[in-house]
């Protein structure tokens, strides 16, 4: 563990000094987390599922250990049938920040949701906020319809946003739909800012791992999902009502299971190799994604010595 008996001053701009700590579902994020100062950093959660209250290990969500070893932010902040945007992290997120900085810590935001990493360095784009009345009306449509209508009709409607969004992620497809059923305008059509907000100067780690290797940690991982109870976590969000509609159930893990409740499939073995499934090919979006930002320094977790070394020269 990276240990220093002193503690950085504490910046006039709390947003200015941030660590993106970023990478692929797999690639081993938490277990670099473990060996962080706790005097000296505190993680912020960057997780679109892990916000959630009771989905735990689906989510593959920090366990006890890790939040005992150093301080977790934006974990369990909103009920598993909220909707929690893109813009509610940003703004829990720079709270988040602020509350760091003033203990004399550094932030380190970690996580694999790309979208939320990218909007908290940019900011948000200049689209309406959300209509809940469209986002009712619409949930209800692609319920009766199907998640394939949906993602048609955004093909029709803005080509651009439909490149961008994989046609399973119904929460951006929806959304993308809101906007222009709202709006009469795509939501491609609001630009995203491009200079850094709040004179931001993060550094920006992004972790990888060769194909074949990620793969089996994926798969390891989903084994063991299986192994600490993933099933019972599904039997109790049923016994609290919960159904697909629910947006914390839109995260894989979750929704594989709620789509072959629908369709009558039960066999567990064909669940866990949807998830296996469905968590490689995010994976695949996910460096995408990441590949995007500018100023990345790309580390394998192996070289877990020089990657903590690179955080403690940062100031």
């Amino acid at each position: 563990m990276v240990k220093s008996t002193s503690k950085p001053q504490t910046c006039a701009n709390p947003l200015e000094s941030v660590i993106f700590l970023f990478g692929p579902t797999g690639v081993g994020k938490t277990d670099l987390l473990m060996d962080l100062d706790p005097d000296k950093y505190a993680v912020v959660n960057a997780d679109s599922i892990q916000v959630y209250r009771h989905l735990d290990i689906g989510s593959a969500k920090a366990n006890a250990e890790t939040l005992q070893a150093i301080t977790h932010h934006l974990i369990d902040v909103f009920d598993p049938w909220q909707q929690f945007s893109v813009g509610d992290f940003v703004t829990y997120a720079d709270k988040a920040c602020r509350e760091i900085r003033a203990e004399g810590k550094i932030p380190v935001l970690s996580g694999g949701t790309a979208f939320y990493f990218k909007h908290f360095y940019f900011g948000l784009a200049q689209a309406p906020p959300s209509d809940e009345g469209v986002r009712l009306r619409l949930a209800s449509e692609i319920r009766e319809r199907g998640d394939a209508w949906a993602f048609e009709r955004l093909c029709q409607v803005d080509p651009l946003s439909a490149k961008r969004i994989h046609p399973s992620d119904m929460y951006r497809v929806s959304r993308a739909l809101e906007v222009y059923e709202g709006s009469g305008r795509p939501l491609s059509s609001y630009s995203i800012p491009s200079e850094p907000r709040n004179g931001m100067k993060p550094l920006v780690i992004g972790l990888w791992r060769e194909g074949d290797e990620l793969k089996q940690r994926i798969a390891l991982r989903v084994a063991q999902m299986f192994s600490e109870g993933l099933v019972d976590e599904i039997r109790s969000l049923i016994e609290m009502g919960a159904d697909e509609s629910w947006p914390g159930l839109q995260g894989i893990g979750y929704k594989e299971f709620f789509q072959a409740r629908k369709s009558g499939e039960s066999s567990l073995a064909m669940i866990g190799e949807q998830i296996e499934r469905n968590s490689r090919h995010y994976a695949k979006r996910q460096m995408t994604f990441f590949k995007s930002f500018a100023d990345v320094t790309w580390m394998n977790p192996h070289e877990k010595q020089a990657i903590l070394s690179l955080i403690e020269a940062y100031r």
